[in-house]
């Protein structure tokens, strides 16, 4: 283990975009940093500030307003108008909180925001900051964006054409982003994520969280345009290099985890026979949808825990808990890094949000693909044609899985030909992503020189 240094070499403000799929990845590159001798305050809004256990980090937090102090982005007409309000207010809030650590006794010195919130840069950029842009994304999910920002990929697509853009492997069109495959699915989102480069050339920096060896293509790309450094994966050290000993979990849940109740139910499993299942904090499957997959689990007839959020139990077939109680597990939320890491699980059946594939992929964990909506079904492509780490569920001509294409994949993941070459893979990018983040590893390096810079400026 390695003590972290004491005094204070320069303090860095954390801004994320508030919701758990970016406040989780900022923070943990928080620890990194501060494990570094770098004062580091974690700043999100007054909303969302209430779901972070204050206790688990060693991470000062402030906030800010979003204009929304009462129920955050839920309060919003749209996406548009949160993000409107955010900036106006955000910028005032940011710009007060500047002033009142200016007076402490180690003002800030850079700014580390999330690029849904380019104004921070601008902030940043008054008061003579360091500013360096932190992505949550995929550097190939990023480098789509920009290439809509550049008008270099013109929308809407004209199908059906393989795309091959600067940077990227050949994708077809449903391989993008779902807001620029399907234009007008969910109005502003699109904006959004292209609105990411809208100041970007601006900023001292560039972090991805994205592991050098796994994109390098992307990032060699994008390292000619921007100074550009990856920092992933971003999950707690206890579980990868073990250099920070109290960092155990992210530290921030908006679900309280049923912990002992999914460790107890593992324990007493055989090695990899679990399909573990969870959607993220956000994705919501049509019922439809979730009556096919509780099908394909039960046809599969492997052992299951599937994380069922409460707002969504009522899609569950009549009965269907009670009558596969022998095989299965049914949970509203459960402790993800634990539950991936236990030898039990032997697939994970995923929407492919990036931090739980960067998770599977740290714990050397099968995927079956199941993407609902944005980046997920650039994840997944990657997942099955380039990292050959899982397999995609085909969909129907309803866009749904089917019953047998769910057991079929689960079947072949856990017991068929194809499955083995896909667990030496797995093996194979377990072993790169600890690397990655240990002595001397590239994401190690790269954090190592973000702190030296910071130290200089």
């Amino acid at each position: 283990m390695e003590k972290e240094t004491s005094a204070c070499r320069a303090h860095c403000l954390i801004l994320a975009y508030p919701t758990q799929g970016h406040i989780n990845p900022m923070m943990e590159f928080s620890k990194r940093l501060r494990h570094r001798g770098v004062e580091v305050t974690l700043v999100t809004t007054y909303f969302i500030s209430k779901d972070i256990q204050k206790e688990a980090s060693s991470i000062t937090l402030e906030t800010i307003s979003d204009g929304y102090d009462e129920g955050g982005i839920a309060r919003a007409e749209n996406v548009q108008v949160y993000l409107e309000r955010f900036s106006q207010v955000g910028s005032q809030t940011l710009t007060e909180l500047l002033e009142k650590l200016s007076i402490s006794g180690c003002p800030v010195d850079c700014i580390v925001y999330d690029p849904f919130l380019p104004w921070a840069l601008d902030v940043a950029k008054k008061f003579g900051l360091f500013g360096a842009a932190f992505f949550t994304q995929s550097c190939a999910v990023d480098i789509t964006y920009y290439h809509v920002h550049k008008g270099e990929l013109k929308l809407p697509l004209s199908e059906p054409e393989v795309l091959q853009l600067p940077g990227l492997p050949p994708l077809e069109p449903q391989d993008l982003p779902s807001f620029i495959y399907k234009l007008g699915s969910y109005p502003g989102c699109l904006e959004m994520f292209v609105g990411q480069f809208s100041n970007v050339e601006k900023a001292d920096s560039i972090l991805c969280n994205t592991i050098y060896e796994l994109e390098q293509e992307a990032v060699d790309w994008m390292s000619k345009i921007w100074p550009m450094r990856t920092v992933g994966p971003t999950i707690p050290s206890m579980f990868l290099d073990k250099r920070l000993e109290d960092d155990k979990d992210y530290g921030f849940s908006i679900f309280k985890p049923n912990t002992d109740a999914c460790l107890k139910w593992l324990n007493d499993r055989p090695k990899e026979s679990v399909v573990y299942v969870s959607f993220g904090s956000l994705a919501a499957l049509e019922a439809e949808q979730m009556q096919e997959l509780a099908w394909g689990l039960r046809m599969s007839n492997s052992y299951f825990l599937w994380v069922v959020r409460a707002s969504e139990e009522a899609k569950l077939p009549k009965n269907f808990v009670e009558e596969t109680s022998e095989k299965g597990f049914v949970v509203h939320w459960c402790p993800q890094l634990e539950v991936l890491e236990h030898e039990a699980v032997g697939c994970f059946v995923t929407h492919c949000g990036w931090n739980s594939t960067l998770e599977a992929l740290s714990f050397g964990v099968p995927m079956v693909a199941m993407p609902q909506w944005t980046d997920q079904s650039t994840n997944a492509k990657f997942i099955m044609d380039f990292w050959k780490m899982g397999l995609k569920a085909p969909v129907d001509e309803k866009g749904l899985v089917r019953r047998e294409a769910a057991e079929h994949c689960i079947r072949e993941i856990m017991e068929g030909e194809r499955g083995k070459e896909i667990k030496k893979n797995a093996f194979k990018w377990r072993k790169l992503a600890k690397e990655a983040v240990d002595i001397g590893g590239s994401s190690d390096k790269n954090i190592e020189e973000f702190v030296a810079t910071l130290v200089r400026s």
